[in-house]
């Protein structure tokens, strides 16, 4: 049997102020994968350090934290079979420079520190990061897309 997991995916302030959110949603829905929560908003400083802490100390990180800071995010919860990997194969590498072609950030990024798009690394990290910009009572996971409707009816024949 399949199980869905959820990831956490942010458009970051380049992407946001280039008007690149509704191309970069469309590519998650039309994959199949289900929203659970959206929401614009700019990021404060304790959510800018919890999102980064594992670079504190790093000669970069204030770098990271003036930047996701830089103007609002759209921050989004995704459910899907495989979400993580499969977003960030969406996504493509971190350097646009090495992303696959078709990826968000080969398509939209020409540069690391301007990359358009974060997406988790990993089921744990997802969970962490979704609760540093949601509450549960945010996230919305009562229906069903058509993708989860096709799998369940073909796991009971």
């Amino acid at each position: 049997m399949l199980s869905e997991e959820r990831t956490f995916v942010a458009i970051k302030p380049d992407g946001v102020q280039r008007g690149l959110i509704g191309e970069v949603v469309s590519r998650f829905e039309r994959k199949g994968f289900k929203v659970l929560a959206m929401k614009l908003l700019q990021v404060s400083d304790k959510q800018a350090a919890d999102h980064y802490a594992e670079h504190e100390g790093k000669p970069f990180y204030p770098r990271l934290v003036k930047y996701i800071q830089s103007g609002p995010i759209l921050a989004m919860v995704i459910k899907g079979y495989g979400a993580v990997d499969s977003v960030r194969h969406i996504v493509g590498a971190t350097n646009p420079v090495n992303a696959d072609v078709g990826t968000i950030r080969a398509d939209f990024a020409q540069v690391m520190e301007y990359n358009v798009i974060h997406a988790s690394d990993s089921v744990n990290s997802a969970e962490r990061e979704i609760a540093i910009y949601f509450n549960e009572d945010e996230i919305f996971d009562t229906w069903k897309t058509k993708t989860e409707e096709l799998i369940e009816e073909d796991e009971l024949l």
